[in-house]
């Protein structure tokens, strides 16, 4: 299969971030697979939209069995998917727990080993996941630990996934934003969190999709975070 034939898998596809990849790996020319809870059937013969909770392992089963039926393989899986909850930390409740958790840890544990089970049978391919800046550097007005939870351990995991399949042909790999300019952050709020990151503005969908990319050609680079914040990962301000 031709590099503009690979076949991509998107979580949390069907808006903001994930939006930005289905199109971005589309005007590449690669096939997709694109999920979320909410996502409608798409007239692009070459995207696939499955709707489902990312945190149940029959979504994920039905993801990959799409790409296998309609495309054939699974080459890049982007797990964009992600609940983020600040909160001070005792004002966090069970339901904030259990849902981030699911979304953010089972959705990312089911899809990926399915996903690098397929690629295994194929000789390879790239397992790339949006974590988040405050996973190195934790903000004093935005109390947010059940992201540090969460995409911490999949930050710890894209290491470790990186060095178990490193001479097995995948690529793990991670992009840990600052806070972007998506549909979640009202306009009104922009101000402020714009003076939270060194650079004194927000990031733009543009960036985290050009860092995709970027790591998604990038064949001799895996286990690597890279941080499109700001600055805010590089310290205190």
């Amino acid at each position: 299969m031709s590099k503009e034939q690979k076949v991509v898998i998107i979580t949390g596809a069907s808006q903001g971030l994930g939006a930005g990849f289905v199109a971005a790996f589309r005007e590449r020319g690669h096939k997709v697979v694109a999920t979320s809870r909410s996502i409608k059937p798409s007239s692009d013969a070459n995207i696939v939209t499955v709707a489902g909770d990312i945190g149940d392992p029959a979504t994920a089963e039905r993801v990959v069995k799409a790409a296998i039926d309609h495309f054939g393989r699974v080459d890049t899986l982007v797990n964009n998917a992600g609940i983020f909850v600040a909160k001070p930390f005792t004002d966090y409740t069970t339901e904030d727990y259990n849902n981030t958790l699911a979304t953010n840890l089972n959705g990312f544990f089911y899809i990926s080993q399915r996903a690098a089970a397929e690629m295994l049978k194929t000789g390879g391919g790239h397992i790339v996941s949006i974590t988040t800046t405050l996973v190195d550097q934790p903000i004093k007005g935005v109390p947010a630990v059940l992201a540090n939870i969460t995409k911490g351990a999949i930050s710890s995991a894209t290491r470790a996934l990186a060095i178990e399949y490193a001479d097995q042909g995948i690529r793990v790999n991670a992009v840990a934003p600052g806070i972007i300019k998506t549909p979640m952050h009202a306009p009104e709020t922009h101000d402020f969190l714009s003076k939270l990151h060194p650079m004194g503005r927000m990031g733009e969908v543009s960036e985290i999709v050009d860092a995709v990319l970027y790591l998604d050609d990038a064949k001799f680079v895996t286990g690597e975070t890279v941080h499109v914040d700001g600055g805010q990962h590089a310290g205190r301000w």
